[in-house]
């Protein structure tokens, strides 16, 4: 597979939508554990979600937002909020679940983040700073909502944007290779 089919349209919003998804359980667990009602479970899974992709798209100018111009990626967090509302108990048997969803959703956001960023013609610098933040974005503002220290500061939690920096730099490494 050639690296520029990954710059396709159907491609980027395949990546975008299984990322909101597995970032939207992130944000729905974490919602669950800290006692939300379903609306509040809804409310952390977009912003979880969507986030980091919407700044993505302002930074790069690619307005209005694919957030607010596509109804799939509204409705895929508000899909995952009643699978965890549903199935959070069976869910929450995995021990480390939210750390699960949210490793998921960095790696997928760093590849769509840093390819779009780049298909949009920035270069290889700006497209790994920007899949880096489209990474990290929802999961901040998820921890922010919740009244929470970001992951991304505290030195006493797993590593967050040193993944996603490393993920951002192999995507960057691909293109420039490719």
């Amino acid at each position: 597979m050639q690296l520029q089919q990954f710059f396709s349209p159907s491609v980027q919003h395949t990546l975008d939508v299984i990322g909101i998804f597995v970032f939207a359980i992130s944000g729905a667990l974490l919602a669950v554990r800290k006692n939300f009602d379903v609306f509040g479970i809804a409310v952390l899974a977009e912003v979880t979600a969507l986030g980091g992709g919407l700044f993505r798209d302002v930074v790069i100018g690619a307005l209005p937002p694919a957030a607010f111009t596509d109804l799939g990626y509204f409705v895929t967090p508000l899909l995952a909020t009643l699978v965890v509302f549903f199935l959070h108990p069976h869910v929450e048997r995995i021990q480390t679940a939210v750390l699960v969803f949210d490793a998921a959703g960095l790696g997928l956001f760093c590849v769509s983040g840093t390819t779009k960023a780049y298909g949009y013609g920035l270069g290889l610098t700006a497209s790994a700073t920007l899949g880096l933040a489209t990474a990290v974005g929802g999961g901040v503002l998820r921890d922010l909502v919740a009244n929470e220290v970001p992951s991304l500061l505290r030195w006493d939690r797993d590593l967050y944007a040193v993944p996603a920096m490393v993920g951002a730099s192999m995507v960057v490494l691909c293109i420039r290779y490719d």
